[in-house]
Protein backbone atom coordinates (compact mmCIF):
# COMPACT_ATOMS: atom_id res chain seq x y z
CA UNK A 1 0.00 0.00 0.00
CA UNK A 2 0.84 3.12 -1.00
CA UNK A 3 0.92 6.64 1.04
CA UNK A 4 -0.69 9.46 -0.80
CA UNK A 5 -0.15 13.26 0.44
CA UNK A 6 -3.35 15.69 0.94
CA UNK A 7 -2.74 19.09 0.79
CA UNK A 8 -3.99 22.42 1.25
CA UNK A 9 -4.88 24.01 -2.16
CA UNK A 10 -3.66 26.82 -3.53
CA UNK A 11 -7.16 28.09 -4.57
CA UNK A 12 -5.86 31.42 -6.64
CA UNK A 13 -2.46 33.19 -7.07
CA UNK A 14 -3.29 35.79 -4.32
CA UNK A 15 -3.69 33.05 -1.62
CA UNK A 16 -1.11 32.12 0.14
CA UNK A 17 -3.11 30.49 3.11
CA UNK A 18 -6.35 27.89 3.90
CA UNK A 19 -8.43 27.51 6.90
CA UNK A 20 -9.69 23.68 7.40
CA UNK A 21 -13.24 24.29 8.27
CA UNK A 22 -14.66 20.57 8.25
CA UNK A 23 -13.76 17.32 8.13
CA UNK A 24 -15.97 15.24 5.80
CA UNK A 25 -14.47 12.16 6.23
CA UNK A 26 -12.71 10.14 9.33
CA UNK A 27 -9.72 8.02 9.88
CA UNK A 28 -10.52 4.54 8.76
CA UNK A 29 -13.05 5.75 5.91
CA UNK A 30 -12.81 4.54 2.61
CA UNK A 31 -12.93 7.67 -0.55
CA UNK A 32 -12.96 7.64 -3.77
CA UNK A 33 -11.18 9.91 -6.29
CA UNK A 34 -12.68 12.74 -6.41
CA UNK A 35 -14.78 12.72 -3.51
CA UNK A 36 -14.98 15.82 -1.09
CA UNK A 37 -13.38 14.78 2.10
CA UNK A 38 -12.88 18.01 3.40
CA UNK A 39 -13.95 21.80 3.56
CA UNK A 40 -11.80 25.13 3.40
CA UNK A 41 -11.60 28.83 3.85
CA UNK A 42 -10.21 31.32 2.36
CA UNK A 43 -9.61 34.75 2.32
CA UNK A 44 -12.17 34.46 -1.36
CA UNK A 45 -14.05 31.29 -1.08
CA UNK A 46 -15.42 28.40 1.07
CA UNK A 47 -14.75 25.04 -1.22
CA UNK A 48 -14.88 21.35 -1.05
CA UNK A 49 -11.99 19.64 -1.60
CA UNK A 50 -12.08 16.21 -3.55
CA UNK A 51 -10.09 13.31 -2.77
CA UNK A 52 -6.61 13.16 -5.14
CA UNK A 53 -7.10 9.04 -4.88
CA UNK A 54 -8.90 5.82 -4.20
CA UNK A 55 -7.85 4.66 -0.95
CA UNK A 56 -8.66 4.28 2.82
CA UNK A 57 -7.93 8.01 5.06
CA UNK A 58 -5.06 6.65 7.23
CA UNK A 59 -3.86 10.29 9.01
CA UNK A 60 -5.18 13.26 9.94
CA UNK A 61 -2.25 15.85 10.31
CA UNK A 62 -4.41 19.49 10.66
CA UNK A 63 -7.59 19.64 12.70
CA UNK A 64 -10.69 21.64 12.34
CA UNK A 65 -10.27 25.63 12.24
CA UNK A 66 -6.50 25.50 11.78
CA UNK A 67 -5.38 27.74 9.13
CA UNK A 68 -2.57 27.10 6.96
CA UNK A 69 -0.59 27.67 4.52
CA UNK A 70 -0.89 26.33 0.83
CA UNK A 71 1.01 22.80 -0.18
CA UNK A 72 0.90 21.85 3.71
CA UNK A 73 0.41 18.23 4.17
CA UNK A 74 -3.02 17.91 5.77
CA UNK A 75 -3.86 14.50 5.62
CA UNK A 76 -2.57 10.80 4.38
CA UNK A 77 -4.50 8.40 1.95
CA UNK A 78 -3.71 4.40 2.05
CA UNK A 79 -4.11 3.51 -1.76
CA UNK A 80 -2.84 1.07 -4.06
CA UNK A 81 -2.24 3.87 -6.60
CA UNK A 82 1.08 5.73 -6.55
CA UNK A 83 0.14 9.78 -7.35
CA UNK A 84 0.41 11.96 -4.79
CA UNK A 85 -1.22 15.15 -5.12
CA UNK A 86 0.50 18.59 -5.77
CA UNK A 87 3.69 16.48 -6.03
CA UNK A 88 5.92 15.88 -9.45
CA UNK A 89 6.36 11.63 -9.42
CA UNK A 90 5.11 8.78 -6.90
CA UNK A 91 3.94 8.74 -3.51
CA UNK A 92 6.31 7.96 -1.08
CA UNK A 93 6.05 6.52 2.44
CA UNK A 94 5.30 8.80 5.39
CA UNK A 95 8.87 9.14 6.71
CA UNK A 96 10.36 10.48 3.03
CA UNK A 97 7.23 12.81 2.84
CA UNK A 98 9.21 15.59 5.05
CA UNK A 99 12.23 15.14 2.94
CA UNK A 100 10.57 15.70 -0.05
CA UNK A 101 8.42 18.18 1.22
CA UNK A 102 10.73 20.44 3.17
CA UNK A 103 8.58 23.90 3.31
CA UNK A 104 5.23 21.89 3.93
CA UNK A 105 5.62 20.28 7.27
CA UNK A 106 7.34 22.75 9.59
CA UNK A 107 3.94 24.70 8.67
CA UNK A 108 1.88 22.10 8.87
CA UNK A 109 3.23 21.35 12.67
CA UNK A 110 4.01 24.93 13.60
CA UNK A 111 1.32 24.71 16.10
CA UNK A 112 3.36 21.92 18.40
CA UNK A 113 6.78 22.77 17.19
CA UNK A 114 9.64 22.71 19.87
CA UNK A 115 11.46 25.83 20.39
CA UNK A 116 14.20 24.84 17.60
CA UNK A 117 13.95 27.11 14.20
CA UNK A 118 12.13 24.48 12.45
CA UNK A 119 9.44 21.77 13.99
CA UNK A 120 9.33 18.53 13.99
CA UNK A 121 8.49 16.40 11.01
CA UNK A 122 4.93 15.92 9.45
CA UNK A 123 4.52 12.65 11.65
CA UNK A 124 4.24 14.71 14.77
CA UNK A 125 0.72 13.39 16.38
CA UNK A 126 -2.81 14.54 14.74
CA UNK A 127 -3.87 15.61 18.73
CA UNK A 128 -0.45 17.43 19.34
CA UNK A 129 -2.31 19.94 16.64
CA UNK A 130 -5.35 20.98 18.16
CA UNK A 131 -3.63 23.15 20.55
CA UNK A 132 -3.92 27.60 19.74
CA UNK A 133 -1.02 27.49 22.03
CA UNK A 134 2.44 27.63 20.74
CA UNK A 135 5.42 25.81 22.07
CA UNK A 136 6.19 26.71 25.82
CA UNK A 137 10.48 26.82 25.07
CA UNK A 138 11.67 30.45 24.81
CA UNK A 139 10.87 31.84 21.30
CA UNK A 140 14.17 32.66 19.60
CA UNK A 141 13.58 36.33 19.47
CA UNK A 142 11.00 38.86 21.76
CA UNK A 143 11.03 41.49 18.50
CA UNK A 144 11.19 39.81 15.34
CA UNK A 145 13.32 41.10 12.86
CA UNK A 146 12.27 43.65 10.19
CA UNK A 147 13.00 42.27 7.05
CA UNK A 148 14.64 44.32 4.03
CA UNK A 149 12.63 44.96 0.98
CA UNK A 150 11.72 42.77 -1.76
CA UNK A 151 12.96 43.32 -5.03
CA UNK A 152 9.92 41.75 -6.68
CA UNK A 153 7.53 43.83 -4.97
CA UNK A 154 6.43 41.72 -2.43
CA UNK A 155 4.38 39.52 -4.42
CA UNK A 156 6.27 36.15 -3.91
CA UNK A 157 4.71 33.13 -1.83
CA UNK A 158 7.59 33.53 0.79
CA UNK A 159 6.05 37.25 0.90
CA UNK A 160 2.23 36.43 0.79
CA UNK A 161 2.66 34.01 3.47
CA UNK A 162 4.00 36.72 5.81
CA UNK A 163 1.93 39.10 5.35
CA UNK A 164 -1.31 37.19 5.19
CA UNK A 165 -0.79 35.33 8.34
CA UNK A 166 -3.69 33.96 10.04
CA UNK A 167 -6.82 36.37 10.24
CA UNK A 168 -6.43 37.08 14.19
CA UNK A 169 -2.74 38.31 13.40
CA UNK A 170 -3.85 40.55 11.35
CA UNK A 171 -6.64 41.69 13.27
CA UNK A 172 -3.51 42.44 16.47
CA UNK A 173 -1.71 43.84 14.30
CA UNK A 174 -4.11 46.38 12.74
CA UNK A 175 -4.98 47.32 16.27
CA UNK A 176 -1.22 47.81 17.12
CA UNK A 177 -0.85 49.87 14.34
CA UNK A 178 1.96 46.98 13.18
CA UNK A 179 3.21 46.43 9.54
CA UNK A 180 3.47 42.60 9.37
CA UNK A 181 5.28 42.81 5.72
CA UNK A 182 8.13 44.81 8.09
CA UNK A 183 8.20 41.83 10.49
CA UNK A 184 10.14 38.33 10.26
CA UNK A 185 8.23 35.80 12.48
CA UNK A 186 9.04 31.66 13.13
CA UNK A 187 6.57 30.43 10.71
CA UNK A 188 7.99 29.15 7.34
CA UNK A 189 8.78 31.70 5.11
CA UNK A 190 8.90 34.21 7.69
CA UNK A 191 5.36 33.86 8.80
CA UNK A 192 3.98 36.19 11.60
CA UNK A 193 2.51 33.77 14.63
CA UNK A 194 0.33 34.77 17.20
CA UNK A 195 2.94 34.08 19.71
CA UNK A 196 5.13 36.12 17.60
CA UNK A 197 2.94 39.20 17.30
CA UNK A 198 1.77 39.25 21.08
CA UNK A 199 5.76 39.04 22.26
CA UNK A 200 6.64 41.57 20.03
CA UNK A 201 3.80 43.65 21.93
CA UNK A 202 4.73 42.46 25.03
CA UNK A 203 8.51 43.25 24.15
CA UNK A 204 7.95 47.45 23.76
CA UNK A 205 8.74 47.39 20.52
CA UNK A 206 5.43 47.85 19.10
CA UNK A 207 4.06 51.47 19.73
CA UNK A 208 0.10 52.28 18.61
CA UNK A 209 1.10 54.63 15.51
CA UNK A 210 -1.17 54.31 12.29
CA UNK A 211 0.26 52.18 9.65
CA UNK A 212 1.48 53.26 6.21
CA UNK A 213 -1.31 51.62 4.62
CA UNK A 214 -4.99 51.36 6.46
CA UNK A 215 -5.78 47.79 7.00
CA UNK A 216 -9.17 46.36 5.83
CA UNK A 217 -10.01 44.82 9.20
CA UNK A 218 -9.05 48.40 10.93
CA UNK A 219 -8.96 50.72 8.54
CA UNK A 220 -7.50 54.12 9.43
CA UNK A 221 -6.73 52.90 12.73
CA UNK A 222 -10.12 52.04 13.99
CA UNK A 223 -11.01 50.21 16.76
CA UNK A 224 -13.31 48.52 18.73
CA UNK A 225 -15.20 51.09 20.96
CA UNK A 226 -17.08 50.45 24.11
CA UNK A 227 -17.20 47.70 26.86
CA UNK A 228 -16.88 43.98 25.11
CA UNK A 229 -19.94 41.61 25.89
CA UNK A 230 -20.13 39.35 28.79
CA UNK A 231 -21.71 35.93 28.69
CA UNK A 232 -24.28 35.63 30.56
CA UNK A 233 -25.48 32.21 32.72
CA UNK A 234 -27.31 29.93 30.34
CA UNK A 235 -26.41 32.00 27.11
CA UNK A 236 -24.97 30.03 24.85
CA UNK A 237 -21.03 31.27 22.98
CA UNK A 238 -20.24 30.15 19.38
CA UNK A 239 -16.91 30.70 17.94
CA UNK A 240 -17.21 32.98 14.28
CA UNK A 241 -16.88 30.48 11.32
CA UNK A 242 -14.35 31.76 9.08
CA UNK A 243 -17.01 33.48 6.11
CA UNK A 244 -18.63 34.97 9.08
CA UNK A 245 -15.24 36.60 10.47
CA UNK A 246 -14.42 37.19 6.88
CA UNK A 247 -18.14 38.90 6.12
CA UNK A 248 -17.72 41.22 9.33
CA UNK A 249 -14.31 42.48 8.57
CA UNK A 250 -15.49 43.29 5.36
CA UNK A 251 -18.35 44.98 6.17
CA UNK A 252 -16.97 47.02 8.58
CA UNK A 253 -14.30 48.42 6.62
CA UNK A 254 -16.71 48.58 4.13
CA UNK A 255 -19.08 51.27 6.02
CA UNK A 256 -15.76 53.47 7.24
CA UNK A 257 -14.92 53.37 4.06
CA UNK A 258 -17.56 55.01 2.23
CA UNK A 259 -19.35 58.08 2.67
CA UNK A 260 -23.04 55.82 2.61
CA UNK A 261 -25.99 57.66 0.93
CA UNK A 262 -29.44 55.21 -0.03
CA UNK A 263 -31.59 56.68 -3.05
CA UNK A 264 -35.14 54.73 -3.41
CA UNK A 265 -37.29 54.56 -6.65
CA UNK A 266 -40.54 52.30 -7.48
CA UNK A 267 -40.49 50.27 -10.35
CA UNK A 268 -43.16 49.01 -11.87
CA UNK A 269 -42.44 45.55 -13.00
CA UNK A 270 -45.66 44.57 -15.14
CA UNK A 271 -44.13 44.95 -18.44
CA UNK A 272 -41.26 42.94 -17.34
CA UNK A 273 -43.32 40.11 -16.30
CA UNK A 274 -45.16 40.16 -19.14
CA UNK A 275 -42.68 39.95 -21.63
CA UNK A 276 -41.34 36.83 -19.27
CA UNK A 277 -44.52 35.34 -19.22
CA UNK A 278 -44.92 35.29 -22.84
CA UNK A 279 -41.39 33.92 -23.47
CA UNK A 280 -41.09 31.78 -20.32
CA UNK A 281 -41.96 27.88 -21.66
CA UNK A 282 -40.29 28.55 -25.17
CA UNK A 283 -37.32 29.55 -23.05
CA UNK A 284 -37.46 27.11 -20.71
CA UNK A 285 -37.59 24.43 -23.05
CA UNK A 286 -34.80 25.48 -25.04
CA UNK A 287 -32.21 26.21 -22.51
CA UNK A 288 -33.45 24.11 -19.42
CA UNK A 289 -32.69 26.87 -17.37
CA UNK A 290 -35.58 28.77 -15.05
CA UNK A 291 -36.50 32.17 -16.29
CA UNK A 292 -36.30 34.78 -13.66
CA UNK A 293 -36.95 38.69 -13.48
CA UNK A 294 -33.32 39.17 -12.38
CA UNK A 295 -31.57 38.69 -16.06
CA UNK A 296 -33.64 41.48 -17.35
CA UNK A 297 -32.46 44.04 -14.08
CA UNK A 298 -29.29 42.81 -14.94
CA UNK A 299 -29.57 43.61 -18.33
CA UNK A 300 -31.16 47.12 -17.90
CA UNK A 301 -28.16 47.81 -14.91
CA UNK A 302 -25.61 47.25 -17.03
CA UNK A 303 -26.68 49.77 -20.37
CA UNK A 304 -27.38 51.90 -17.26
CA UNK A 305 -23.89 51.70 -16.22
CA UNK A 306 -22.74 52.35 -20.01
CA UNK A 307 -24.50 55.81 -19.30
CA UNK A 308 -23.57 56.71 -15.99
CA UNK A 309 -19.90 55.52 -15.36
CA UNK A 310 -19.29 56.66 -12.48
CA UNK A 311 -21.02 54.07 -10.46
CA UNK A 312 -19.22 51.73 -12.07
CA UNK A 313 -15.86 53.50 -10.47
CA UNK A 314 -13.63 53.29 -7.58
CA UNK A 315 -12.19 55.61 -5.16
CA UNK A 316 -8.11 55.43 -5.33
CA UNK A 317 -6.82 57.88 -2.94
CA UNK A 318 -7.23 61.32 -4.82
CA UNK A 319 -7.85 59.42 -8.26
CA UNK A 320 -11.02 57.65 -9.77
CA UNK A 321 -10.80 54.58 -11.32
CA UNK A 322 -13.50 54.27 -14.63
CA UNK A 323 -13.88 50.53 -14.90
CA UNK A 324 -14.17 49.63 -18.35
CA UNK A 325 -15.82 46.02 -17.81
CA UNK A 326 -18.78 45.51 -16.54
CA UNK A 327 -18.50 42.64 -13.39
CA UNK A 328 -21.54 42.57 -11.56
CA UNK A 329 -21.81 40.80 -8.08
CA UNK A 330 -24.90 39.35 -6.75
CA UNK A 331 -25.14 38.35 -3.25
CA UNK A 332 -26.28 34.47 -2.58
CA UNK A 333 -27.36 33.95 0.67
CA UNK A 334 -25.82 30.54 2.16
CA UNK A 335 -27.39 28.65 5.03
CA UNK A 336 -23.42 29.18 6.35
CA UNK A 337 -23.31 32.70 5.21
CA UNK A 338 -23.03 35.51 2.45
CA UNK A 339 -21.00 34.98 -0.78
CA UNK A 340 -20.88 37.15 -3.85
CA UNK A 341 -20.17 35.37 -7.21
CA UNK A 342 -19.54 37.65 -10.04
CA UNK A 343 -20.76 37.78 -13.80
CA UNK A 344 -17.83 39.03 -15.90
CA UNK A 345 -18.24 40.73 -18.76
CA UNK A 346 -21.62 41.28 -18.41
CA UNK A 347 -22.20 43.38 -21.17
CA UNK A 348 -21.49 40.64 -23.45
CA UNK A 349 -24.38 38.70 -22.43
CA UNK A 350 -27.85 37.92 -23.49
CA UNK A 351 -30.76 37.19 -21.27
CA UNK A 352 -29.79 33.58 -21.93
CA UNK A 353 -26.46 34.08 -21.04
CA UNK A 354 -27.09 36.00 -18.13
CA UNK A 355 -29.91 33.55 -17.28
CA UNK A 356 -27.11 30.50 -17.12
CA UNK A 357 -24.70 32.21 -15.56
CA UNK A 358 -26.61 33.54 -12.65
CA UNK A 359 -27.90 29.92 -12.30
CA UNK A 360 -24.05 28.03 -12.97
CA UNK A 361 -22.71 30.45 -10.22
CA UNK A 362 -25.61 30.02 -7.47
CA UNK A 363 -25.85 26.36 -7.40
CA UNK A 364 -21.89 25.83 -7.14
CA UNK A 365 -22.27 28.97 -4.80
CA UNK A 366 -24.53 26.78 -2.39
CA UNK A 367 -22.70 23.54 -3.19
CA UNK A 368 -19.03 25.08 -2.33
CA UNK A 369 -17.33 24.43 -5.87
CA UNK A 370 -16.54 28.60 -6.61
CA UNK A 371 -13.24 29.67 -7.49
CA UNK A 372 -11.57 32.44 -5.55
CA UNK A 373 -11.57 34.08 -9.19
CA UNK A 374 -15.31 34.06 -9.49
CA UNK A 375 -15.87 35.84 -6.12
CA UNK A 376 -12.94 38.59 -7.12
CA UNK A 377 -13.41 41.56 -9.60
CA UNK A 378 -16.96 43.11 -9.00
CA UNK A 379 -17.62 46.65 -10.19
CA UNK A 380 -21.19 46.95 -9.19
CA UNK A 381 -23.36 44.25 -7.27
CA UNK A 382 -26.77 43.36 -6.49
CA UNK A 383 -28.38 42.06 -3.79
CA UNK A 384 -32.09 40.87 -3.38
CA UNK A 385 -33.20 40.53 0.05
CA UNK A 386 -37.06 41.02 -1.46
CA UNK A 387 -36.99 37.19 -2.21
CA UNK A 388 -37.08 36.40 1.96
CA UNK A 389 -40.16 39.00 2.14
CA UNK A 390 -38.04 42.50 2.50
CA UNK A 391 -39.52 45.99 0.64
CA UNK A 392 -36.42 48.22 0.88
CA UNK A 393 -33.02 48.04 2.46
CA UNK A 394 -29.97 50.01 2.51
CA UNK A 395 -27.37 47.55 1.70
CA UNK A 396 -23.59 48.44 2.00
CA UNK A 397 -21.32 49.18 -0.35
CA UNK A 398 -18.26 46.27 -1.22
CA UNK A 399 -15.03 47.65 -1.22
CA UNK A 400 -13.34 49.24 -3.94
CA UNK A 401 -16.56 49.82 -5.58
CA UNK A 402 -18.95 52.65 -5.93
CA UNK A 403 -22.96 51.56 -5.70
CA UNK A 404 -24.86 48.39 -4.60
CA UNK A 405 -28.59 47.97 -6.06
CA UNK A 406 -30.81 46.78 -3.80
CA UNK A 407 -34.17 44.83 -5.25
CA UNK A 408 -37.01 44.34 -2.83
CA UNK A 409 -39.76 42.54 -3.05
CA UNK A 410 -42.13 42.08 -6.32
CA UNK A 411 -45.47 42.01 -5.29
CA UNK A 412 -48.93 43.35 -7.02
CA UNK A 413 -50.15 46.67 -5.27
CA UNK A 414 -52.89 49.04 -6.41
CA UNK A 415 -51.64 51.98 -8.54
CA UNK A 416 -53.59 55.64 -9.39
CA UNK A 417 -52.99 55.68 -13.56
CA UNK A 418 -54.23 57.61 -16.08
CA UNK A 419 -57.74 56.30 -18.45
CA UNK A 420 -58.13 56.23 -21.78
CA UNK A 421 -60.19 59.25 -21.37
CA UNK A 422 -57.51 61.31 -19.01
CA UNK A 423 -59.47 60.07 -15.54
CA UNK A 424 -57.81 58.53 -13.09
CA UNK A 425 -58.33 54.81 -12.65
CA UNK A 426 -56.92 52.35 -10.40
CA UNK A 427 -54.93 49.08 -11.94
CA UNK A 428 -52.96 46.16 -10.81
CA UNK A 429 -49.57 46.67 -11.15
CA UNK A 430 -46.33 44.23 -10.02
CA UNK A 431 -43.99 46.77 -8.72
CA UNK A 432 -40.77 46.56 -6.73
CA UNK A 433 -39.07 49.20 -4.52
CA UNK A 434 -35.30 49.66 -5.94
CA UNK A 435 -32.74 50.81 -3.37
CA UNK A 436 -28.69 52.28 -4.86
CA UNK A 437 -26.60 52.62 -2.44
CA UNK A 438 -23.65 54.98 -3.71
CA UNK A 439 -20.03 56.19 -2.36
CA UNK A 440 -20.83 59.77 -1.89
CA UNK A 441 -17.19 61.00 -2.22
CA UNK A 442 -17.65 60.70 -6.03
CA UNK A 443 -21.26 59.75 -6.77
CA UNK A 444 -23.63 62.84 -6.34
CA UNK A 445 -27.62 62.49 -5.58
CA UNK A 446 -28.26 63.42 -9.05
CA UNK A 447 -25.88 61.06 -10.60
CA UNK A 448 -27.66 58.25 -8.45
CA UNK A 449 -31.46 59.32 -9.00
CA UNK A 450 -30.16 59.49 -13.14
CA UNK A 451 -29.07 56.14 -12.64
CA UNK A 452 -32.20 54.68 -11.07
CA UNK A 453 -34.40 56.82 -13.14
CA UNK A 454 -33.03 55.27 -15.96
CA UNK A 455 -32.85 51.57 -15.07
CA UNK A 456 -37.13 52.47 -14.23
CA UNK A 457 -37.01 53.78 -18.06
CA UNK A 458 -35.16 50.71 -19.56
CA UNK A 459 -37.46 48.09 -17.34
CA UNK A 460 -40.95 49.98 -17.79
CA UNK A 461 -40.46 49.50 -21.38
CA UNK A 462 -38.20 46.70 -21.98
CA UNK A 463 -39.07 44.97 -25.75
CA UNK A 464 -40.95 42.07 -26.31
CA UNK A 465 -37.52 41.04 -28.32
CA UNK A 466 -35.23 41.32 -25.66
CA UNK A 467 -35.67 37.86 -24.61
CA UNK A 468 -32.33 36.28 -26.74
Amino acid sequence: MARVDVVMPQMGESIAEGTLSRWLKKVGDEVKRDEPIFEISTDKVDAEIPSPSNGVLAEILVTEGQTVPVQTVVARLESEKSTAVGGSGGATPAPAAATQKPAAAPAMSAGASSGSSRPPSVAAPPASQNKIAVPAAAHPSAAPRTSPPQPNGGNSLEDRLRTKSSPLVRKIAAEHGIELSAMQGSGVAGRVTKRDILQFIESGAATPVPATRPSMYAPAGAEQHGPVPEAWPGDQVEPMTQIRRLTSDHMVAARRTAAHVTSFFEIDLTRIARVRAKARAEFEAKTGQKLTFLPFIIKVVVDGLKQHPVLNAAVAGSNIIYRKQYNIGIAVALDWGLIVPVIKNADDLSITGLTKQLNDLAQRARSKRLQPQEVQGATFSITNPGVFGSLMGTPIIPLNTSAILGLGAIEKRPKVLPGPDGEDTIAIRTCAYFSLSFDHRIVDGSDADKFLAFVKQGLENFPDAGVV
